[in-house]
């Protein structure tokens, strides 16, 4: 599959919270070949620190020529890109992975915690216009209203209908996302892809294998090269050893892992 390494121009900055941040990017070439799961590896300044791009899923695409990319600050990277102002261009590498595999003829629930919707946003557009007889349940935790509203209106705005829950009950469901899953039952045909903290896609997985529905899940670790060279994401397999999540996924179905649930 083909990737560019490009100076890309930002194009829009929006903040929805104090430390959450999405970026407009213009690259017809990213975006044109990008596919819902995919991600790209940005460098976030203009030195050698932080000497290493960051990840970050393609959160959303749009004319052909944009995608955007949603991240919460959480160290000196993001924190460099949060300072970025519009106009300016950053080296990015993409697009990288492997995606959702999508199969119309079944029922669709997309299930995403704090900054794991970030794909999914790229993911229920997809859906909504590729499977129209058969749109997307989506399903969307953070911790609060002020991170997640903003999250829950993009998905409304392609006409898809949110369960939404918080830890502390500002919006929606006063708790996780496995609770709202719970009490629906979505049928046997169901495919779940899931994005979000490692302790949430392993319960989403577990009652996902518990009804019989199917389970994709979007890993999110660490990464230095982003592909499969550094050996710096790699994920314990149900068949022995390791996967590479940059470029064996990160998309994996979820029986495929080894997951070390306490």
């Amino acid at each position: 599959m083909s990737q560019f390494q490009e100076k890309t121009q930002i194009i829009r900055i929006e903040r929805f919270a104090s430390d959450i941040v999405r970026l407009t990017l213009d690259s017809p070439d990213i975006t044109s070949l990008a596919q819902p799961g995919q991600f790209v590896m940005v460098r976030t300044g203009n030195s050698n620190d932080p000497l290493l791009r960051r990840p970050f899923s393609i959160s959303q695409t749009s004319n052909g020529k944009h995608f955007q990319i949603l991240f919460k600050v959480v160290g000196r990277g993001t924190s460099l890109l949060a300072h970025c102002r519009e106009g300016e261009y950053l080296s990015i590498l993409g697009p990288l992975g492997q995606g959702f595999r999508v199969d119309c003829q079944r029922t669709h629930c997309l299930v995403g915690g704090g900054m794991g919707i970030a794909p999914l946003l790229f993911l229920g557009k997809y859906l909504s216009r590729k499977c129209t007889s058969n749109p997307p349940l989506v399903i969307l935790g953070a911790r609060t209203r002020e991170e997640l509203d903003p999250l829950v209106n993009d998905f409304n705005e392609l006409g898809l209908s949110v369960h939404s829950a918080t830890d502390d009950g500002t919006l929606g469901h006063h708790g996780l996302v496995t609770d709202v899953l719970k009490g629906l039952d979505l049928g046997p045909n169901c495919q779940a892809y899931v994005c979000g903290p490692h302790p949430m896609m392993a319960a989403v997985h577990l009652l996902c294998k518990d009804r019989g529905y199917a389970c994709q899940v979007s890993m999110e670790t660490s990464m230095a090269c982003g592909m499969g060279a550094c050996l710096g994401c790699i994920v314990p397999v149900e068949r022995g050893g390791y996967a590479h999540a940059c470029c064996d996924g990160p998309v994996f179905d979820a029986k495929e892992l080894l997951w070390q649930v306490k």
